[in-house]
């Protein structure tokens, strides 16, 4: 039985935020987004939040109109502004309770050849269940997967926290259904919210009883303060520990945790989970094939060692083989540092940044 992992890095269109050239004014309209998503929400806005509110605007390009390159301000009821002809912008909306509305990010398709690209890496890997990291929706899953050389039987995704609707996802052949899933879209901790989209655990059939997958996204390091990131990609490495050592003591023995965890296996951020259970990492079993490399994102160094697949003991004394599929990926130009498929001419070609994890068990 083949288990895999991949991030498909939103796989249909992605935000036009995160393709402008620059990556300072992406990262910047990224966080005017959130942060103008989470002023909307107060109940009271002070001077402050409103004085903060036009800024985010003006990166946004939304002083002028509802509508700029990188973003859309959605107002179903009320009044959140004022754009007189001649004066300055003005919140004139006194909480949350006077209107109804948000930000939305313009998105733009995924270029075609990538697409096909994506679809022909999860073909070649070939599994039996993989997990897909940063898939949008159910429809729009299961009308990609209808394009793949085999389509997959069962196709699952639950929506998550993520409010740019970037979510994971499972596929499973036929012999593999979904038994059964549990959401822990709305776990909490002291602090709040644990995960940024999900933590799903899907119940899957295999010979032999049942597999749980439970597949993730971790906090990225791209946006925010680092020590804000760390702590919170902390708190789920804690809480997807805490999850995986629930189903052992249900009695739940084969267990795979996978995903993109964005953060490498000597992280303290990942210690929680990498370090305080019993998962093994397939990246350091005998026989991993990684072409070289330990890197799994980008140039695939060591510091890029950031997606995983984990198997409880029951599973990883199970291994036939593991490894590593970067021919999707963007090798470099003058340098490749891998063999790519030949239709990818450019980096805006590559299927994904993130080479796709696969093992083999016997069962």
């Amino acid at each position: 039985m083949r288990i895999a992992a991949y991030n498909v890095e939103n796989l249909f269109s992605r935000a036009v935020a995160m393709n402008v050239e620059g990556w300072s004014a992406g990262r910047a309209a990224l966080e005017a987004h959130a942060a103008l998503n989470a002023l909307f929400a107060k109940p009271s806005y002070s001077a402050a939040d409103r004085a903060a509110m036009l800024r985010h605007l003006e990166t946004l390009g939304l002083l002028k109109s509802d509508d700029g390159p990188l973003a859309r301000l959605r107002r179903n009821q009320g009044p959140l502004l004022r754009r007189p002809r001649q004066g300055p912008v003005e919140i004139i909306a006194e909480g949350r309770d006077d209107w109804e509305g948000w930000i939305e990010l313009e998105r733009e398709p995924v270029d075609s050849i990538a697409r096909r690209l994506t679809a022909r890496v999860i073909d070649d890997v070939g599994a039996d269940v993989i997990g897909l990291v940063e898939a949008e929706s159910r429809p729009s899953l299961a009308a990609f997967n209808a394009l793949l050389g085999t389509p997959y039987v069962h196709v699952m995704l639950i929506d998550g926290n993520d409010a740019r609707g970037i979510d994971v996802a499972l596929m499973c052949r036929a012999a593999h259904p979904i038994l059964g899933m549990r959401s822990h879209v709305d776990l909490r901790d002291a602090t709040g919210p644990v995960f940024s989209r999900d933590c799903p655990a899907y119940q899957v059939a295999a010979p032999g009883g049942t597999i749980t997958v439970l597949v993730n996204h971790l906090k990225s390091k791209g946006f925010g303060r680092p020590t804000d990131s760390n702590r919170k990609r902390q708190r789920q490495a804690e809480a997807i520990a805490g999850i995986y050592r629930d189903l052992q003591a249900q009695g739940q023995d084969r267990v795979v945790v996978l995903g993109d965890m964005n953060d490498t296996p000597d992280s303290a951020p990942l210690a929680p989970l990498l370090a305080g259970t019993d998962l093994r990492d397939i990246g350091v079993l005998p026989g991993h094939e990684n072409g070289g490399l330990i890197g799994t994102y980008g140039a695939s160094g060591p510091g890029n060692k950031i997606d995983y697949i984990l198997l409880s003991p029951a599973l990883a004394g199970r291994v036939r083989a593991s490894g590593v599929l970067r021919a999707g990926m963007w090798p470099g130009k003058r340098r490749p540092k891998w063999t790519a498929y030949p239709e990818m001419l450019t980096e805006a070609n590559a299927a994904s940044d993130h080479a796709a994890l696969w093992v083999d068990l016997d069962l």
